[in-house]
């Protein structure tokens, strides 16, 4: 490699951390408390960080270089405070890769967080049920994925002092806390399911054919999120877990048509037993 791209790659990474230091002293000026928890809600969940208490609020776009979600159903700010007695941080809302962001922001906010102090993450999002065995409103705990989004967030420059150039994906969902949910889930008597979420690049739905390919590969739910930020936070070293709302049944396996406003509506009846659990487990982090 020639001294010059080893300088061009220096400077990338020079000017990213210096992006995510701009974010994080905005944010510390603001915060209360240093977090050590961090939460991401999808499609219709950002009501849990309304249990918050003793809470900082800051929007998006007054964080500097922080992207701003588009879609109905993601608000958009971070919310800081205290959450069954633990310090935690929550996005409330994400951005997603088919928005016209490049991987490189969808990274961007799992650097932050753990510039913050995470060191735990738990994720929400809202999936389609791949397997057939799947009903709406089941809840689904990820043991593993499949990236179909065509990308990765940490192809480019390497940030060396967050992780390694390599970060092994084998155990990127994390045994232990996997166990806590399965564990809270029992104590509260909530059927959690486990399984297998693809991410697909959308916005579209996927086509009854490639739902057959996805169930027949391995698949037991598809969505457009959560990969890039477990990809991001294994790297990081913070332990993560993900939960997906089946909010519908995919492409051809329902013969309706899909829509936003059936996610939104299955999210909205899942509440019941998310706040819970999500609480169980924090409370036992």
């Amino acid at each position: 490699m020639s001294e010059s791209t080893n300088h061009q790659r220096s400077q990338a990474e020079l000017e990213a951390l210096a992006k995510i230091k701009d974010a994080v002293e905005v944010i510390k000026a603001r915060a209360h408390l240093t977090p050590s928890i961090g939460l991401i809600l999808g499609s219709g969940l950002g009501f849990i960080a309304d249990h918050f208490e003793d809470a900082t609020v800051i929007p998006y776009e007054e964080i500097p270089h922080f992207p701003r979600s588009t879609i109905v159903g993601h608000e958009g700010s971070l919310v800081i405070g205290t959450f069954e007695g633990q310090r935690c941080v929550c996005m409330k809302g994400r951005v997603h890769y088919y928005e016209g962001y490049p991987m490189s922001s969808l990274a961007f906010p799992i650097y932050v967080l753990r510039a913050l102090g995470v060191e735990t993450l738990l994720v929400t999002n809202a999936a389609g049920g791949v397997n057939p065995d799947f009903k709406v409103g089941d809840l689904m705990l990820i043991e593993d994925h499949l990236n179909f989004l065509g990308d990765n967030p940490l192809r480019g420059p390497n940030l060396e002092s967050f992780g390694p150039r390599f970060p092994d994906m084998t155990f990127a969902y994390a045994d232990d806390i996997r166990a806590l949910w399965r564990e809270v889930a029992r104590e509260q008597g909530t059927t959690l399911r486990e399984g297998v979420y693809a991410a697909m690049l959308g916005p579209s739905y996927e086509t009854p054919a490639e739902i057959r390919m996805l169930h027949r590969i391995g698949a037991d739910a598809v969505g457009m999120s959560t990969v890039p930020e477990v990809i991001v936070s294994a790297q990081c070293g913070v332990k993560v877990t993900a939960l997906s709302v089946i909010t519908n049944q995919a492409a051809g396996l329902s013969g309706q048509p899909l829509s936003h406003d059936e996610v939104k509506e299955a999210s909205e009846l899942a509440k019941v037993r998310i706040v819970p659990l999500l609480r169980g487990v924090v409370s036992k982090l």
